[in-house]
């Protein structure tokens, strides 16, 4: 077991739920938008939507929300969308602009006894009050000695963060379940990994790790307390 680590936390959906929270949101939107059998094409053309917007303006709802107009928008021939539907596409994003944090299952235990023995960050990317709105209603906030919340995950944002903070390299855990934002740019600013999937874990998050020997992969946030 490590004693004495610094263990930098991601957010949305390794210490609570997050992008199943906008899969509801498009399951509902896909229900109104596209025939049973143009499900897939509109979720497609959703998906591509959501890419670009991502680059361009950030992450979180209001981006987001952004993506669900451009999509209703491309899927009625590029015509402006009315006051109705307008309000409509609103009203489906309720789940996420009016709700509580919900903590994966062992989450504020596990964190709880981990502050005990190491210093624990936690690094979160996407919109500035979005993300302190969620930090400050996780109830777990006060564990962390640092919260950082940045537009993009680079190696960049983790050799920076280790340059302000005074970071070991060897000393020091990322932890998250995003191959793309946690775990590759990690690996590539020097630090240790600790990569936890999560089955709603965002499709422009995945990516092919290859074989990584040195990133412990674990099932559930809990079994964290067998290795640290």
């Amino acid at each position: 077991m490590h004693t004495d680590q610094t263990l930098i936390f991601d957010a949305d959906d390794t210490l609570w739920e997050n992008n199943v929270l906008f899969e509801r949101v498009i399951d509902g939107f896909l229900d109104w938008v596209a025939a049973p059998a143009d499900r897939d094409g509109a979720r497609a053309v959703l998906d591509r939507i959501e890419a670009e917007n991502s680059a361009a303006l950030g992450y979180g709802a209001t981006v987001f929300r952004q993506s669900l107009a451009d999509c209703a928008r491309a899927l009625n021939g590029d015509r402006a969308l009315t006051a109705a539907e307008d309000a409509r596409i609103t009203e489906l994003l309720t789940p996420l602009t009016a709700r509580d944090v919900e903590l994966i299952a062992g989450v504020a235990t596990t964190v709880a006894a981990l502050a005990d023995r190491h210093h624990l960050l936690l690094l979160t990317k996407g919109d500035l009050d979005e993300q302190q709105r969620k930090v400050a209603a996780s109830t777990i906030d006060h564990h962390f000695r640092g919260v950082h919340i940045v537009a993009e995950k680079s190696v960049d944002t983790y050799l920076q963060l280790v340059a302000d903070l005074g970071l070991d390299p060897d000393r020091t855990w990322m932890i998250g379940n995003s191959p793309k934002s946690d775990i590759a740019p990690a690996r590539g600013a020097g630090l240790r990994t600790v990569f936890i999937p999560h089955e709603h874990t965002w499709v422009l998050e995945h990516q092919d790790l290859g074989p990584d020997e040195a990133t412990l992969q674990l099932r559930t946030f809990p079994e964290l307390l067998e290795h640290f």
